[in-house]
């Protein structure tokens, strides 16, 4: 390429930043000479909570998004979570993901920007990181995460990995793909790890799907970790833990209401509810309410009565079966790749192509 072509396709990249700068509220700041991240304005992220849980809570079976647990106690909590003994997940995928090395490589033809979707602590990250790095000069890492851990891991990820460069977008998903998608022509490699896509109810699931389809370029993988269907023991164990570190993630949600939105939710009035239901293979994740209560969130303007037993619908974990994997993806328009799996065959890691 020679430099005037160079420096045309930088202005081009630097215009279509700027430009989705401005549309999504993006503010950029930077850390370091490897490492920024982009947010939108505080008041944007907080209407947005307000909205959705004004409109979530209201409904005849209360619920509350789950991508509303990650805040700052949310997200510690969580790697609490992955730490448990019962939670057999984290585990899983990460022994399978240290087996991909070699199979990955294979897959890799050029380089590959790493966007991960949900980044977290990004443990599990640096092993694709390290996959990467052993081919690639630099390394370009995009997480798109909700919560603000993003920048504390992406500190230390660039501290550990000098060949690492770090764009953070601290968004929804949704409004990171965009972001991803506008971005340039580089090959991307996105990862959904965590059987995060299991939140997902089945409609949502396919119009997700279809979401980063239509983010991805010709050329581009996607990386997906999909909990499998098992004995309903295991299941039981991994979402009521002994420790109740998984109760303390879920009551959580409801001081994060207190705190972000004014509310006066009383956690001890609240107990951690979940259970699998085998028709639909889901755990469902509920706060049951121990007495009957009223509650103000005056941020949402809302007051609510809420019955003893009454319960509030929190997360959904699905589970599939690998013939559910592939007509699933190959009906959103992807190509199926590989799926790996673990020798207890608890867990998938799938990788697809666009079509």
């Amino acid at each position: 390429m020679s430099k005037g072509l160079y420096l045309v396709k930088i202005l081009v990249q630097f215009m279509s930043v700027k430009t989705l700068q401005k549309e999504l509220g993006y503010t950029k700041y930077t850390l370091g000479e490897r490492l920024s991240y982009y947010e939108p304005s505080k008041n944007i992220s907080q209407k947005t909570f307000a909205q959705e849980l004004s409109q979530s809570i209201k409904q005849k079976q209360k619920s509350i998004n789950p991508k509303f647990f990650y805040d700052e106690k949310g997200s510690k909590l969580f790697e609490k979570i992955c730490t448990l003994p019962e939670y057999y997940l984290t585990r899983s995928e990460t022994n399978i993901l240290k087996q991909l090395d070699g199979k990955l490589q294979s897959y890799l033809d050029g380089n590959f920007r790493l966007v991960e979707l949900g980044s977290g602590s990004a443990q599990k990250t640096r092993i694709l990181i390290d996959i990467l790095t052993k081919s690639q000069k630099h390394v370009e890492y995009f997480p798109i995460d909700i919560s603000n851990t993003l920048k504390n891991s992406s500190t230390v990820l660039e501290s550990d990995y000098k060949k690492l460069h770090i764009t953070g977008i601290i968004d929804n998903y949704e409004n990171g793909l965009e972001f991803i998608k506008n971005y340039d022509d580089m090959k991307n490699l996105i990862v959904f790890l965590g059987s995060s896509f299991g939140n997902f109810d089945p409609e949502n699931g396919i119009k997700f799907l279809q979401k980063i389809n239509s983010s991805m370029k010709k050329g581009d993988l996607f990386l997906v970790g999909l909990d499998l269907v098992k004995d309903k023991k295991i299941l039981h164990e991994a979402y009521n833990d002994l420790q109740g570190i998984t109760a303390q993630f879920n009551l959580n949600i409801l001081t994060r209401i207190n705190s972000e939105l004014g509310g006066n939710f009383d956690t001890r009035k609240f107990a951690h509810h979940a259970v699998y239901n085998e028709n639909q293979n889901k755990i469902e994740i509920y706060l049951r309410s121990l007495v009957k209560q009223t509650v103000k969130i005056p941020n949402a303007n809302l007051m609510l009565e809420i019955d003893e037993d009454e319960l509030i619908h929190t997360e959904n974990s699905y589970k599939y079966t690998i013939s559910q994997i592939k007509q699933m993806f190959t009906s959103t328009g992807y190509q199926i790749e590989e799926i790996w799996s673990d020798d207890k065959r608890y867990y998938s890691l799938a990788l697809f192509s666009k079509k």
